[in-house]
């Protein structure tokens, strides 16, 4: 099994999230995060005053696949989350040890 954390645009979020649960991707949990990468945020003019917004709003998408789904999991969340412009996200993806339904007690892939 495999964690994969997506950090995305917000306003991808709807679109990323259709497509994963076309391709069976059902169960997720959705954070609103802020941060910067290379970009380091960017300048803004308020009121007549410019300042720096150093933490861009993100959205932040974590699931839990079978390893024979990673790839196909990944290549869904690039393609809907993709606009072709700076801040597009990341995906990560990092091993899980075990997984643990709590209200029957299935462990493995069958607790996803």
């Amino acid at each position: 099994m495999k964690k994969i954390e997506a950090i995305i645009k917000p306003f991808r979020l709807d679109e990323v999230k259709d497509a994963l649960q076309q391709v069976g991707a059902s169960g997720m949990t959705i954070t609103e995060v802020r941060g910067h990468g290379r970009q380091k945020g960017h300048r803004e003019i308020y009121r007549g005053a410019e300042y720096t917004v150093d933490l861009i709003p993100k959205v932040k998408i974590e699931l839990v696949v079978a390893d024979n789904a990673v790839e196909g999991v990944v290549r869904t969340i690039m393609e809907a989350a993709k606009t072709g412009k700076i801040g597009d996200g990341k995906i990560f993806i990092l091993p899980v040890e075990d997984a643990i339904r709590i209200r029957t007690g299935e462990s493995g892939p069958d607790a996803l």
